[in-house]
Formats: C-alpha cells, structure tokens, sequence
C-alpha cells in the first residue's frame, strides 16, 4: 500500500483527517474500540436490509445489498471472535454521536429518490470515515494481529463507500448528487473538530 494517509483522505473525499492522538486513546482500551466495531458492523448490516425493506423496487440496490449484509455479519463475526479470543465479553451498545449529528444534516421528506439518495450519500460517508480510520488503525496499533485485521477490512471498506456514492449518482442527478455531497463533505469535516476523543470508530 504505498500511499500516504494524506493521499487516502483525498481519495476518500473527506475533508479532515483523524488526529493521530486518537489512536493513543485507543490503545488505551482495546476492550472499548472493539465492542464499539462489532456494533458498527451490525448497524452496517442492519442500514442494507433497511435499503432492501424500503426500496425494494430498486433492483441492482437490492441485489448488492443483499451481499453487503452478508459481508457486514461475516465483518461482525470477525470482531466478535477477536472480542472472545481476548476474554472480553460483547458489552452494550453506545451512542454514535457521530453518526447521530451526521444524519441530521439533510431536511427530512421530499420524493422517494431524494431520500434513497441522502441515505446512500451518508453510508457513503460513513464508509469513508470508518475507511480512513481503519487504515490509521492499521498504520499506528502497536498491537499487530488488529494492525493486520484493520488493514484487510480498509479495502472492504473502501470498496463500500465508492459503490454507495455510485448508486446516489446512478439514481439522482449526477450534478446535484455530487453538489450535496460536497456540501455533507464540508459539514462532516466540521463534525470531526469537535470528535476524536473517545474510543469509538467514529468518535
């Protein structure tokens, strides 16, 4: 992978990469940034089969979220074994506070295309950042077997976010999808400002 991280958050679109100190606070409590994967992993799953459930007239969407469920539960499991190998048990979900400001950004209502694209354009995001934080995980964790793990889910990840965006364009008008996406962009970047701080993927 020979690309720096400056280069990956361009790639990625995102406006404001991740402070490096939060890695530190992540080897801190390995236990905490786990438990908070595994729930990242399940509501992945989960936001495919409510794309499945809502639109389901949206045929190549449906197919592909059908694989993506099972790739986000097999992503799931991985964590959870990893969670049972160390000893530690699964624990209780926390709030996304990054997630919870991020969804809030496009007004509610308008037709059904409007919302299936402002639903794919926040996964897509999503996927972006949890891309951009996988690879400082992969980068900077003194811990090797989760360096190794994060790296390999970097590229699922990545592969997840470009497919998203490319069905909000494929599904919306290319000019306008592409006009809010980088309105959200700009939005998420001032998002991440005041995270970073907590041993969460996205916090």
């Amino acid at each position: 992978m020979g690309y720096s991280h400056t280069s990956n958050i361009k790639m990625l679109g995102l406006k404001l990469p991740t402070d490096p100190r939060w890695v530190n606070i992540v080897e801190k409590n390995l236990k905490e940034i786990l438990i908070d994967h595994a729930y990242c992993e399940q509501k992945a799953a989960s936001t495919a089969i409510s794309l499945i459930v809502s639109f389901p007239e949206y045929t190549e969407l449906v197919q592909e979220m059908i694989s993506l469920v099972k790739e986000e539960i097999s992503h799931f499991k991985m964590v959870h074994d990893i969670i049972i190998e160390r000893g530690w048990l699964m624990g209780r979900d926390r709030k996304d506070e990054y997630v919870l400001q991020i969804v809030k950004f496009f007004p509610k209502g308008g037709s059904r295309t409007v919302q299936l694209v402002h639903r794919l354009l926040y996964a897509a995001l999503i996927e972006a950042r949890s891309c951009e934080r996988f690879r400082l995980l992969s980068e900077e964790l003194k811990d090797n077997e989760l360096a190794e793990f994060y790296r390999e889910l970097m590229i699922s990840e990545a592969n997840h976010y470009t497919m998203f965006l490319g069905f909000a364009r494929q599904y919306g008008d290319r000019k306008e999808v592409d006009h809010k996406w980088s309105e959200l962009l700009a939005f998420e970047a001032d998002v991440m400002k005041g995270l970073s701080k907590t041993e969460q993927i996205h916090g």
